[in-house]
């Protein structure tokens, strides 16, 4: 097994730059997954630890061995790509076996590996059939087992899940998970889901434009974004962003909204004490806003007057639309609420889960 580094890399196609001076280190038999919008870089990323792209500036290691110059064949990692990629007129056994022919492996060791990764995989019944036999799920469990039969040191998967419908794809992400702890091997995962990459990875290399936002574990993503854009993304809904002015003193701060006003509670106070005066933005995730009459006990309780625009029942919860001065923010609040159109209600904050970002860097004040 082995960990994999990238020192300081950077990509340009023409005049376009990829991926921006990435570096970052990623621990042996670690889960990392590599998020971001389409066009950030995280596919161009996982090309060039796989060698299917040349690095403009920079190193990257497979432990200890520098592979800027090695072929991809001999780098020792095996990729599940987006498009599973079988050949259509070979069974799901001759698709397994065919990279270790290839490398001239023994024809018992062949036949041990592919089957020991079909039973793992739970496609023993499949190996005599051809790719168009299989469902969408079948052929993306045939893609993961032709990786696993290599026994890499790293594996790489680009959006291997994207095919799968909804429900396919929440069962496919916790084998896969499983997988990663039977294996105990080094997995990059690339994903512009963030529920996968909350839920899957052991950190998440976040990336917008080319450039790493934020290197960490994903509860320290949703906790302690780093800045405007982190927030936004991880999390679903995302977090309601309003302009405000912090106002008050050191000892009395609030945030002023125009049509609310917000009482900072003292210990945050004390970090935003540079800031009074100031423009700032203001973020909220829509699951610390409550229906004031189902409020999560023992909370800093602040509260915004707003009108209802929309609900969305979710089944164990709801999603209340709310507009207050011409800005609209939602709210995930419990599914006994009787919120509905038109209404006016006090919505309820948790003040103690509150972000403030400086409005000119977009960076989190902490």
């Amino acid at each position: 097994m082995a960990s994999v580094t990238y020192e300081h890399v950077t990509k340009r196609f023409g005049d376009v730059v990829a991926v921006n001076d990435l570096d970052i280190k990623v621990e042996d038999k670690e889960f990392l997954v590599l998020l971001g919008p389409s066009g950030c870089g995280k596919t161009t990323t996982l090309r060039l630890l796989a060698g299917l792209e040349e690095i403009t500036e920079g190193n990257i290691y497979i432990g200890d061995r520098l592979v800027n110059d090695v072929p991809p064949k001999d780098r020792d990692i095996a990729m599940v790509f987006q498009s599973y990629a079988l050949y259509p007129h070979m069974s799901v056994y001759d698709n397994m076996a065919f990279g270790l022919k290839l490398r001239k492996v023994p024809k018992d060791e062949i036949d041990r590996r592919v089957r020991e990764a079909a039973q793992m995989l739970g496609i023993e019944q499949l190996l005599d059939r051809k790719p168009k036999q299989l469902s969408g799920g079948q052929r993306q469990r045939v893609a993961v087992g032709r990786a696993i039969v290599r026994e890499p040191q790293v594996f790489l998967m680009d959006e291997p899940l994207s095919n799968l419908d909804a429900k396919l794809r929440v069962q496919a992400r916790a084998e896969l998970s499983k997988l990663h702890h039977r294996l105990g091997t080094t997995f990059i995962y690339v994903t512009h889901d963030q529920t996968e990459a909350m839920t899957m990875g052991t950190r998440i290399a976040l990336l917008k434009d080319g450039v790493l936002q934020q290197f960490d574990t994903p509860q320290n993503l949703y906790d302690y974004p780093v800045n405007v854009f982190v927030a936004g993304f991880i999390g679903s809904p995302s977090m309601n962003f309003f302009d405000v002015t912090l106002t008050g003193t050191k000892e009395e701060m609030y945030i002023d909204g125009g049509t609310f006003r917000l009482k900072v509670p003292p210990d945050k106070a004390k970090v935003y004490a540079d800031y009074l005066g100031k423009q700032v933005i203001f973020g909220i995730r829509p699951e610390d806003i409550y229906d004031p009459e189902l409020v999560a006990p023992g909370i800093t309780e602040g509260r915004i007057k707003a009108t209802v625009e929309v609900t969305e029942l979710m089944g164990n919860e709801v999603f209340v639309y709310m507009e207050t001065g011409g800005k609209t923010f939602i709210a995930r609040v419990d599914p006994r609420t009787k919120a509905h159109v038109g209404m006016e209600m006090d919505a309820v904050l948790n003040m103690d889960n509150i972000h403030i970002f400086d409005a000119e860097t977009e960076l989190a004040i902490r």
